[in-house]
């Protein structure tokens, strides 16, 4: 993947995301190593040309680099670990799940698709990784030189992201995108309560309530939930809380007191401790 990491050098002038301009597509640099640190992962597919990345999920560790990539068929809290230098920064291109895009794939392979892949519905995890296959490799190259154009990413460009996405949707493991696009799965499920914790998160959270939005019942909508996510659904919410008060901290700038109202804490002591347990800095550390 020397190529394609020259390629995405072009294209990342600063550390961190950097938005190209297709709407589905990003590129992440970062330029130095980090230790295991908590993180949020958006729902994405996420392909390495240089560097490495190492993501702790409950008792399970998965690597993505320029040989593996990484699925979020969720947006999934974890803890991750980031292998960079200056001289040779992480590269990776960033491929959101467009639900619109998924279902048109699949509706084109349908009666292509191997459907004992959903035979075991009920267990679909929300993380994977899987092997870059050369098909995958050629349309990261193609899709990178057409964003080095404006006019050839006008009119070549959502054809290469449709065609990257089949092209994952291939590869191994690619049961839990098939899951995420059909209603009835528990992992369609869950992504829906999930799109609820993340736009309410800072509102008061009933579980029972989550379970009956997705027409489960409150046992198997714990159960299915860990299946997908790897926690409790209170556990989750916790952790999008907790990342999100420290994007208020670091980014907005925001008083620690603020911070813990705007995510949904009344008591601004139980936020700090917690705080505190999850990142392992008070939240006023972060906020200097």
């Amino acid at each position: 993947m020397k190529n394609a990491a020259k390629l995405m050098s072009t294209l990342a002038h600063n550390d961190g995301f950097n938005q190209t301009t297709l709407p589905d597509i990003g590129i992440y640099k970062a330029t130095e190593a980090k230790g295991r640190e908590p993180l949020c992962y958006n729902q994405g597919i996420i392909i390495v040309g240089q560097g490495s990345k190492r993501v702790f999920m409950g008792d399970k560790v998965y690597e993505y680099n320029p040989d593996n990539y990484l699925v979020l068929s969720v947006p999934i809290p974890a803890e991750c670990e980031t292998f960079a230098t200056k001289e040779e920064p992480l590269l990776a291109l960033t491929l959101n799940i467009n639900i619109g895009l998924l279902n048109r794939i699949i509706s084109q392979m349908d009666e292509h698709i191997d459907h004992t892949l959903l035979e075991n519905k009920k267990k679909h995890q929300g993380i994977f990784a899987a092997t870059l296959t050369p098909p995958i490799k050629d349309t990261v190259l193609r899709l990178l030189r057409v964003l080095q154009s404006p006019m050839e990413t006008s009119v070549l460009g959502e054809g290469l992201v449709y065609e990257l996405l089949f092209r994952v949707m291939q590869g191994a493991n690619a049961a839990s995108l098939y899951a995420l696009a059909i209603q009835n799965t528990n992992l369609a499920k869950i992504d829906k309560a999930l799109k609820r914790i993340h736009s309410s998160y800072a509102d008061t959270m009933n579980v029972d309530a989550l379970a009956s939005l997705v027409n489960m019942s409150p046992s198997a909508f714990h159960r299915a939930f860990h299946d997908v996510t790897a926690s409790s659904p209170i556990q989750y919410l916790k952790k999008i809380r907790l990342n999100k008060a420290k994007d208020l901290l670091t980014e907005q700038k925001v008083r620690v007191g603020e911070a813990a109202t705007g995510v949904g804490y009344e008591s601004t002591a139980q936020f700090s401790r917690e705080f505190k347990r999850y990142f392992g800095n008070s939240p006023s550390a972060y906020s200097k």
